[in-house]
């Protein structure tokens, strides 16, 4: 999976989470369930194109393949620090297989992360369709 991260530079905290959301990409293209389990909150939402669920229907489509996180093409990164919350939005290009077809969309994604003891969780994970790839 090749990732191409454009940010400006950031907190420390607002580093440690863009880090955090480059290592899920990579989790979900390898379809490591272990590491996303632990990552993802148990209460988590996950809203796609063909509807919303939670962590462990997530977790059940990665690990069947049901979709493929292949590839985020990364063009922008932000994120905004909140008490213990964190929101990061991506504007990528996502290669995917999605039931046995490759497809390709530009999306903006919001990934919200809850900072619970000394680790951070992921708590939504939202994919909004863009118009064009690569552009707003």
């Amino acid at each position: 999976m090749s990732i191409q991260w454009i940010s400006a530079q950031g907190s420390g905290t607002e580093n440690e989470i863009i880090n955090l959301s480059k290592e899920k990409w990579q989790w979900m293209a390898d379809k490591n369930v272990d590491d996303l389990s632990k990552l993802f909150h148990e209460k988590a939402v996950f809203v796609h194109m063909g509807g919303a669920w939670g962590t462990e229907h997530e977790i059940n489509i990665i690990k069947s393949g049901g979709i493929w996180y292949k590839n985020a093409e990364i063009h922008e990164v932000s994120v905004n620090i909140i008490d213990n919350t964190a929101i990061l939005l991506n504007r990528i290009d996502l290669l995917a297989v999605v039931g046995g077809n490759e497809v390709t969309n530009p999306f903006e994604v919001t990934e919200v992360y809850v900072k619970q003891g000394d680790s951070w969780k992921l708590c939504s994970l939202s994919f909004t369709r863009l118009m064009s790839p690569g552009g707003r």
